[in-house]
């Protein structure tokens, strides 16, 4: 049941994506030309995910179990550190270059755009260096 509703969340999310254009880079490069021709649409994009991730974390804490019956599982690190800028740096680099973040990405994937080939391909290639290094790290720890 639980992969299932992860497949449906999925989909929804991905619908939200392409209905509301965020899946395609040139509206996204519009919302971040604040000097030329600014496209505004992102920010109320923005705006209500904040609303209704805010409403969904504050019922979360409070509970113990999700409605499926699975622990619930919410950050506890409040903690701004290097590792964090950095990312987040990345982050914002590969998004200001690209007009792709990860789930926008895959959805325009699915929906053909050539320009998200290449970003997903650097994509997973930058998760599977994380993953390596993190491996790595951890194998330095436990010798």
């Amino acid at each position: 049941m639980a992969i299932l509703t992860a497949l449906l969340s999925g989909l929804i999310f991905g619908l939200g994506l392409m209905v509301s254009g965020m899946s395609n880079p040139a509206k996204v490069l519009g919302f971040l030309d604040i000097a030329g021709s600014w496209d505004p649409s992102l920010a109320f994009v923005m705006v209500g995910a904040i609303v209704v991730a805010s409403l969904a974390f504050f019922i979360a804490r409070r509970r113990k179990r999700s409605l499926l019956g699975l622990p619930m599982q919410l950050p506890t690190s409040t903690a701004i550190t290097p590792r964090l800028i950095l990312g987040s740096a990345a982050f914002g680099i590969g998004w200001g270059l690209a007009g792709f973040c990860p789930g926008p990405a895959l959805v325009a994937l699915g929906a053909g755009y050539p320009k998200a080939i290449g970003f997903v391909a650097a994509m997973a290639a930058g998760m599977a260096v994380f993953e390596l290094v993190e491996r790595a790290k951890a194998g330095v720890q436990r010798a």
